[in-house]
């Protein structure tokens, strides 16, 4: 009998669900997008009923599309994207909305609590995280503002991994890699803290927080209802699962130290594990690492390959010349790199930021933009300009790891994510950074990632390193070109300073009004 394990990935724009055995080999995958929900300036949601019904029809179709039996399944996991917010009432009635991890309604809030001295006496020594605006913190002190009747209303707050799992299992639990990356969890006594919760205002919030379990601790079993509504086997195990840059880590194979791992996605995700850490000021996020003894030190911000699917959404799926040369949705994407390989890089100082999503360059209303546009300025440039932008905001996080870890980039850089469907891409992010990047072979780098959680809980491996062993492969590596070293870093430069020199201008428009004119009366 062959063995089979389930990773479920929620993002903030779809639900992937994989099918692997114990080599790591993706039997089966399905992928379903959602839709945003973009009510109001800097909100992203997103109906919480469509999240269900979408994971339960992906979890049905790669059963179906597998031929898998259920029955040899031996455990399923869960990840999605940290922070956001899922609230949910008594008998699982749900509150309201669910709240993405792009969020930034609360950047008001996130920017006093920053500016108060006392944040770095008695926040980050517990947190070893920065508070950001997306923040389950930060967005239950906006609801309790805006929405004040929504507390008596919420049972359970959760992260997205965490109400996945409990529509599967109807067991509450906050896991704990997630929980670490909140702002509210002690890094030390490995637990919620009060004193957190008061400084945020919300202490009244720590009786809605669920019972901290582990990523490969069983957490519940797949229900009798969930079984007839999927087609699962009813009483298959369900682990604790992971937050989806621990998830991505692993389906890096992450488990030495000074090592590097960038993930592509949405999310500009650059990190490495490390058994030591520190209070620094800055750093976005420290957070538990499911191998024992070791934490996961983050830098990241939406600012990575998302901003070409902006791009090519908004401009270019339906210009008609487009649309003659390619017959579906991902020709548009080769295409876009055929333009790219037409620039050399010394062609063209076009600079954009890739803040469509989000930012990192420590102004909370940061957006994005091209710098350097003339009239003669191709499409070419355009997205070539947005190919380096990326590049560069990944290049910016690590530079912030470097001052922490020199070492950091003593070995190659294992990628993966969106982007190495690109070979102009990956060739560029090897010339930026003038470092080996070795190539794994994951398609879907969440979903690979929990399994392994759910593999250990079952027993298919002794622990984490080892499932890591099994399930990861290093398909081939990207050298740098050494004679582009000198030019990309001028580049970077240049997009660094541009960034910088923005600031006024992106507090100018935050603060503008614009007011309509009232029409005039037609005597």
């Amino acid at each position: 009998m062959t063995r089979y394990l389930m990773g479920i990935d929620n993002g903030g724009t779809s639900t992937k669900v994989a099918i692997y055995d114990l080599t790591g080999i993706e039997v089966e995958k399905c992928t379903i997008y959602t839709k945003v929900l973009t009510p109001y300036k800097y909100w992203t949601e997103r109906d919480m009923e469509e999240l269900k019904r979408v994971n339960f029809s992906a979890i049905r179709e790669v059963l179906v599309k597998s031929n898998v039996d259920p029955k040899d399944i031996i455990g399923i996991s869960v990840t999605g994207h940290g922070n956001g917010l899922y609230l949910i009432g008594e008998n699982g009635v749900i509150v309201r909305n669910g709240i993405i991890s792009t969020d930034n309604r609360a950047h008001d809030v996130v920017e006093k609590w920053l500016s108060n001295e006392k944040y770095e006496t008695e926040v980050r020594p517990r947190t070893y995280a920065t508070i950001w605006s997306s923040q389950p913190a930060s967005l239950l002190r906006w609801l309790d503002k805006n929405e004040p009747d929504i507390y008596s209303k919420t049972k359970y707050v959760f992260m997205v991994t965490d109400l996945i799992r409990y529509w599967l299992t109807n067991e509450p639990g906050f896991e704990i890699s997630n929980a670490s990356g909140t702002s509210l969890f002690n890094q030390d006594t490995e637990d919620y803290d009060e004193r957190v919760f008061t400084f945020f205002g919300i202490e009244k919030w720590m009786n809605k927080m669920p019972e901290l379990i582990a990523s490969s601790d069983k957490a519940g079993e797949i229900t009798k209802e969930v079984s007839e509504k999927t087609g699962l086997a009813q009483g298959t195990p369900v682990a604790g699962g992971l937050m989806d840059i621990s998830a991505s880590a692993l389906s890096t194979g992450l488990t030495n130290h000074n090592q590097l791992s960038i993930v592509t996605g949405t999310w500009s995700i650059n990190q490495y594990i490390d058994s030591e850490i520190s209070v620094v000021k800055d750093l976005f996020m420290t957070t538990d690492y499911p191998i024992k003894g070791e934490y996961l030190l983050t830098e990241a911000s939406p600012t990575s390959g998302s901003n070409l699917t902006w791009f090519v959404e908004t401009f270019l799926k339906d210009h008609s010349k487009l649309l003659e040369l390619t017959e579906n949705k991902d020709d548009i994407y080769d295409y876009c790199s055929k333009l790219v390989e037409t620039i050399q890089p010394w062609e063209s100082n076009l600079i954009f930021y890739p803040f469509i999503f989000g930012s990192n360059s420590g102004v909370t209303n940061s957006t994005a933009g091209f710098i350097g546009v003339t009239k003669s300025t191709t499409i070419a440039e355009f997205i070539n300009a947005i190919y380096e932008g990326v590049c560069f905001a990944h290049k910016a996080h690590v530079k912030k790891l470097l001052k922490i870890n020199e070492n950091v980039l003593n070995s190659p850089i294992r990628i993966a994510g969106g982007i190495t469907n690109s070979e102009v891409w990956l060739q560029m992010f090897a010339d930026v950074f003038q470092r080996p990047l070795e190539l794994v072979n994951v398609k879907e780098n969440g979903a690979l990632g929990t399994s392994m959680a759910a593999g250990v809980m079952s027993g298919a491996f002794p622990d984490f390193k080892t499932a890591t062993e099994n399930m990861v492969e290093i398909s081939r590596t990207i050298y740098p070109n050494s004679e582009l070293a000198e030019v990309y870093e001028a580049k970077y430069q240049l997009y660094k300073k541009a960034v910088t020199d923005q600031t006024k201008v992106w507090n100018d428009i935050e603060n503008t009004q614009l007011i309509k004119p009232k029409k005039e009366k037609v005597i």
